[in-house]
């Protein structure tokens, strides 16, 4: 059964203490970083010796475009969304690449990158910046909207992230806890449109550890507020709740890892995600052991469904994507 923890492993192949750890049945998929990464060959090898000991594993990756980038030797090098939003064809662009990403990060095993990113750029965060597609919140909609049409074109599910907004708060959540102290009015006619107007189109959304004081004391993803009355509520949206990573500053005002995974569960995340940090991954397991708690059906619509399609360099819509972002000058 799948379980309710996502972790990390350290280099490119699987050690003993990777294994062991991979079987405990709390664990419910893995995310690689860069340093997981040599080229797509090896990448497949180690997503298949995972599914070799798990194959019921959600596995994932940060594949954004841009500056956020994990797989980089051997695939696409997307442009920032920022980039897109500049040229009139943008929807157009924006779709080529939520079908590129898609497409290659499948190919070599994996299972969803997590992505759009649905904050908008106030010209006020370094860590959202040019990651964001617009500062415009319906034009951000519109471009994310194409993005996720692609990303479904390839049979990847799409996760919007960082929910209700993190463009806004100008301390960066991995190593400070930022706050952003407008009205839960002013949010909703700025930030929370792209994630209003999608969420009928997103599979998953991942919160962002941002406290709104105005609106609640405890960050977004421990917030009941947001994530049961607002997001579920009122968004009426019935996707997967991926918790952002847990390891992170933002994160560490609710306590140690195992209190973060509770605190996280209970507030409405279906997975929440420990990284870099074995030790805090192994108190969120025991946690959620202790808990007992009941994996959510809704994990299973994130598998992958694209991952057969490994001669994408030979289709008509690869030569299309490459010759469209090239003209645009977007990528090499």
């Amino acid at each position: 059964m799948q379980g309710s923890l996502m972790l990390d492993v350290g280099g490119t192949w699987l050690t003993a203490e990777d294994r062991q750890i991979l079987r405990h049945p709390e664990v419910g998929g893995l995310i690689i970083f860069a340093r997981n990464i040599e080229h797509p060959a090896q990448v497949r090898e180690l997503c298949a010796a995972i599914r070799a000991i798990r194959p019921d594993l959600l596995l994932a990756v940060d594949q954004e475009g841009g500056r956020v980038q994990r797989l980089r030797q051997g695939f696409v090098r997307l442009p920032a969304m920022r980039a897109i939003a500049d040229n009139p064809n943008a929807e157009e662009l924006a779709e080529h690449c939520g079908w590129l990403m898609a497409t290659e990060v499948q190919a070599v095993g994996l299972d969803l990158s997590f992505a759009p990113v649905l904050d908008l750029d106030h010209q006020r965060s370094a860590v959202v910046g040019s990651r964001a597609f617009e500062g415009d919140p319906e034009r951000a909609a519109q471009l994310a909207g194409a993005f996720i049409r692609g990303m479904h074109a390839a049979g990847m599910a799409a996760t919007g992230k960082h929910f209700p907004g993190h463009g806004w708060a100008e301390a960066d959540s991995h190593v400070a806890i930022p706050e952003d102290e407008r009205s839960l009015d002013e949010i909703r006619r700025s930030d929370l449109v792209p994630f209003a107007r999608l969420a009928g189109r997103l599979d998953a959304l991942m919160p962002a550890h941002v406290i709104y004081p105005r609106v609640d004391p405890q960050p977004a993803g421990f917030s009941r507020r947001w994530l049961q009355e607002i997001l579920r509520g009122e968004l009426k949206f019935d996707g997967v709740i991926f918790s952002d990573d847990l390891s992170m500053a933002g994160a560490h005002v609710v306590g140690d890892a195992a209190s973060r995974i509770e605190a996280a569960l209970a507030a409405g995340c279906d997975m929440g995600l420990v990284c870099n940090d074995r030790g805090s991954a192994e108190l969120a397991l025991g946690a959620l052991q202790r808990l007992k708690v009941t994996p959510s059906p809704r994990l299973w619509r994130m598998r992958g469904k694209g991952h057969a399609n490994t001669d994408y360099r030979q289709q008509p819509r690869w030569l299309a994507a490459l010759t469209a972002l090239r003209a645009a000058q977007l990528i090499d």
